[in-house]
């Protein structure tokens, strides 16, 4: 086996990446093939993978990376479906307590996008959408790519996982990287969101990048680099994008882990609690997905469909039959607490001190929802869809002997009083307000 064009064998090209050299997309494509094909060893893939996390990539071998990735299994071609409406998604690199897919493709869908959202699982501390919709029953996350696409066609949207024949290549790589502590790579994280939204067949995409205690990015400077390496690449691949930049140091919404923020974000959608920064995420990035899809001429056109879309309940219907169509019950919307599992175990985490809620280590508030099981420690770790947290306190508010930190919800009273532990020690309390930075930090 050797590169077309060079001769070369895969072991020449990996030194040749480990020498800091740049590889032309001819042998990217060729490494890449590898890859999926199975013709690279997993030694072989593991030494790509660290030679590019050492040495880097060049603006275009990122982008030959991605477009190889991408075409490494099936592409979708939304062009023969029918839709009739821009095909624009958004993607989140990931953060505690993130139900944004969960409302923002519904809300997208009534205003005239079509949204077809493949998510991801869980990873660390950070929850996944997928994880989020298995929470309800009967919804089938992994359909048959003709149920998908006539989902999308029908309803505006479909959320569902990463099938295998979508960017095998990335499959691959990601799991060699997974254990092989290269995970952090910008250049193989670029390259592993866009190569599946470039075989999405998307029109345009929004990126939520996230910096903070609750991301896998915590610093501001970290998470911009990666921003904009996202946007230079998918522009140069011809994939219109637009990439925010938002704040997770503190949980987004009131609750964290799967069917306790599926019912959140059903709150949301129908209007019954909507709390200010999931609100403000929410619509800045529905605003840029409007934009980029040109179903709206102007930002405040885009805020005023999106505001409508939510009144009139279009948002909550778009998710109602989504749900339905993809397997779930059809009455969720109407009987959330009726269909969503629940644990049987409910208990409050005082404070350890009255006060002012100065700081939250949102990860280690990720990870006791994965001690109480709503995680995963090992990838083929089951979830338990009903544990999780609720009234979950943000910065700057007052806790108390009558004002808990958060509602635990456990399988069990012991995992419950483990849980407590970990959660008393993730929040700072004091005497004075401290203010919170904007959940909007910057648009790329």
């Amino acid at each position: 086996m050797s590169a077309p064009g060079t001769g070369a064998l895969p072991q020449e090209l990996i030194r040749k990446k480990r020498d800091g050299g740049a590889l032309s997309a001819a042998e990217i494509g060729f490494l890449v093939d590898g890859i999926a094909s199975g013709a690279l060893t997993e030694g072989q893939v593991a030494a790509f993978a660290m030679a590019v996390f050492f040495r880097g990539m060049t603006a275009d071998e990122r982008v030959a990376l991605a477009t190889a990735m991408g075409n490494s299994g099936r592409r979708l071609d939304w062009r023969h479906a029918g839709l009739g409406r821009p095909v624009i998604d958004k993607h989140s690199t990931g953060g505690v307590g993130d139900k944004v897919s969960l409302v923002l493709a519904p809300l997208a869908a009534a205003c005239g996008l079509a949204v077809p959202m493949i998510s991801g699982r869980g990873l660390g501390h950070t929850g996944g959408t997928l994880d989020k919709l298995t929470a309800i029953p009967g919804y089938e996350a992994m359909p048959a790519p003709e149920r998908f696409i006539a989902t999308v066609r029908d309803v505006g949207c479909a959320i569902i996982g990463q099938t295998a024949d979508l960017a095998p290549a990335d499959q691959r790589l990601y799991a060699v990287r997974d254990v092989t502590a290269t995970v952090e790579s910008m250049p193989l994280i670029t390259a592993s969101i866009l190569s599946k939204k470039l075989a999405a067949g998307l029109d345009g995409l929004v990126m939520d990048v996230k910096f903070g205690s609750g991301a896998f990015m915590t610093a501001p400077a970290e998470a911009r680099g990666l921003a904009e390496s996202l946007v230079e690449t998918a522009q140069r691949a011809g994939l219109p994008i637009t990439a925010l930049l938002t704040d997770m140091n503190q949980v987004l919404g009131h609750t964290a882990g799967n069917a306790v923020e599926v019912h959140e974000a059903i709150d949301y959608l129908t209007g019954r609690a909507r709390e200010k920064r999931l609100d403000a995420v929410i619509r800045a990035l529905g605003v840029e997905m409007l934009l980029l899809g040109k179903v709206s001429t102007n930002a405040d056109a885009a805020a005023a469909q999106l505001s409508a879309a939510l009144a009139s309940g279009a948002a909550a219907e778009r998710f109602a039959a989504m749900v339905a169509a993809l397997g779930g019950p059809r009455d969720l919307v109407q009987r959330p607490a009726r269909t969503l599992p629940a644990a049987p175990h409910v208990a409050p985490v005082p404070p350890l001190r009255a006060g002012i809620v100065s700081a939250i280590d949102v990860r280690a508030v990720g990870l006791a929802v994965v001690t109480l099981g709503g995680g995963r420690t090992r990838a083929d770790a089951r979830i338990d869809p009903a544990v999780g947290l609720t009234e979950i306190a943000g910065l700057g508010d007052t806790v108390g002997p009558y004002h808990p930190l958060c509602l635990i919800h456990a399988r069990a009273e012991a995992d419950a009083v483990a849980a407590s532990e970990t959660l008393r020690a993730a929040f700072t309390v004091g005497d004075h307000v401290v203010p919170a930075a904007p959940v909007i930090a910057a648009r790329i």
